[in-house]
């Protein structure tokens, strides 16, 4: 059974991070299958949001040690050739096909959130947790580096000092933390997590989606354009929503004083 699945319900599809006997941890397969699976919803115009969860009770615990110990090994006899050449073209794949998906992305947190797991969690446009999520950047006590864009994400969430003392520490911080901290949209209970990450993803599907589209890809380029680069992309992208359906049935709903059905 593939590491991870897709679960489409009308215009919401559900990207299931799929070994939860191994608390979603990412091995040998699962780069391959986040690239593979994340480049179907990105192409797929029938759906409008997509929720990245995991099966069972975790998120994601990070990588997959056993496999990571197998490679240690391997090295330790093979040299650099043991090492997976494509596990970060297709990890990094997965992590741009999100940014750039022209559609919503809810991350629904859960357990054990560390790692990549953390990275993938950061990379998505929203994110509900339940109240037992427990988070760690967790790379520097297996003796390496970030990956999957932490670097990138977490001082934009957090502010750079505590992005460093996250990082340089691997601490574990509460969903409560997170939230404080600014990584974090909602934190529900538990058993609340799936029904209010639906409630969510169905309000964000009803929304006109060509306007949430290039809302996401101006505030994603928020940090790569200069304040006059951004007013101008920002009146370009005022008026191109003018000549579109769904700007008069928003104005004309509001005056109403009835609910808007985008299409």
């Amino acid at each position: 059974m593939s590491s991870v699945l897709v679960e489409k319900k009308g215009s919401i599809a559900w990207l299931i991070l799929n070994q939860p006997e191994k608390l979603n941890v990412l091995g040998q397969e699962m780069p391959k299958d986040l690239m593979r699976c994340t480049e179907e919803l990105k192409s797929d115009d029938q759906i409008k949001c997509v929720v990245i969860t995991g099966a069972g009770d975790h998120f994601m615990a990070g990588g997959d040690i056993d496999y990571f110990k197998s490679l240690v090994d391997a090295y330790a006899i093979e040299g650099e050739s043991a090492l997976p050449s494509e596990m970060f073209d297709h990890l990094h794949q997965a992590i741009l096909n999100i940014v750039t998906m022209r559609k919503p992305v809810i991350a629904s947190v859960k357990g054990a959130v560390a790692g990549f797991g953390l990275s993938l969690m950061l990379a998505c446009d929203l994110v509900v947790a339940a109240e037992n999520t427990v988070f760690s950047v967790a790379y520097c006590k297996i003796g390496t580096t970030p990956d999957g864009g932490m670097s990138y994400f977490l001082p934009r969430a957090v502010g750079q000092k505590r992005a460093m003392e996250l990082a340089l520490t691997g601490q574990r911080f509460t969903a409560e933390q997170a939230e404080r901290w600014g990584m974090l949209n909602k934190v529900v209970a538990t058993e609340l997590l799936e029904s209010a990450t639906a409630d969510l993803a169905g309000q964000l599907s009803k929304g006109p989606a060509d306007v949430l589209a290039r809302t996401k890809q101006l505030l994603n380029q928020t940090y790569d354009i200069s304040l006059r680069g951004r007013l101008d992309e920002e009146a370009d992208n005022f008026y191109s929503s003018m000549l579109k359906a769904d700007f008069a049935e928003g104005v004309t709903s509001f005056c109403e004083r009835r609910p808007a059905k985008f299409k």
